[in-house]
């Protein structure tokens, strides 16, 4: 996975924040997701934040890359404080989000697929959500997190043709958006297959109808 990201280009833009807002934008009116207002500019933050390799590798005994999702939910449950494990949980998300999001398609032929980046990136901001309702402070970043939970699947497919948009599809990338739409049932990868002239048929042989 760290290889993934290591090798994958960055657009020179001049300004990389109002870069990723404007196609932040775009993808959403493509894909016709409707979220918050403070929803989107946490997004584009995030995006902004981790195009920084330094803020999102870590260091680790076996040196600089990511760290495994699982090692970060165990830490959240064993946190000392409950600051602690917000921030961990936070992170969770955030690197769920960013990873599921730009790198879909390298997780083929990789033990963690992308279905379980949606379902511990999903569960940590549900879980952040009902933790930050107790205070009036919290309760604005409680509304943000719990969108981020609700449609963190329809958010990987925004962030995905953010990172697709200029992309051509082989043979092989046509069949890992199918391995995709089949594990996560995303509504951007059934719009593509449909697009490239494939009719996506469920495991037990029935042909969708979305």
């Amino acid at each position: 996975m760290e290889d993934a990201v290591e090798n994958k280009s960055l657009l020179a833009v001049t300004n990389l924040r109002e870069f990723f807002h404007d196609s932040v934008q775009t993808a959403l009116r493509q894909q016709r997701v409707a979220v918050d207002e403070h929803t989107e500019h946490y997004v584009v933050n995030v995006l902004t934040m981790f195009s920084r390799s330094e803020e999102l590798y870590e260091q680790t005994p076996e040196g600089v890359r990511l760290r495994p999702l699982a090692h970060m939910l165990a830490e959240a449950s064993e946190a000392p404080t409950s600051q602690k494990r917000d921030e961990t949980l936070r992170r969770l998300g955030d690197v769920s989000l960013f990873i599921a999001g730009f790198f879909a398609q390298s997780f083929a032929r990789k033990l963690v697929d992308v279905d379980y980046h949606i379902a511990m990136g999903g569960r940590a901001y549900g879980t952040l959500a009902e933790s930050m309702r107790g205070s009036v402070r919290g309760q604005v970043f409680s509304a943000v997190f719990m969108e981020l939970a609700q449609k963190f699947q329809r958010l990987v497919d925004v962030l995905n043709e953010v990172a697709e948009m200029a992309h051509q599809h082989s043979d092989k990338d046509i069949l890992r958006l199918y391995e995709i739409w089949l594990k996560t049932g995303s509504p951007r990868a059934y719009g593509i297959l449909r697009r490239l002239g494939v009719a996506p048929v469920t495991a037990d042989g029935v042909r969708s109808e979305h």
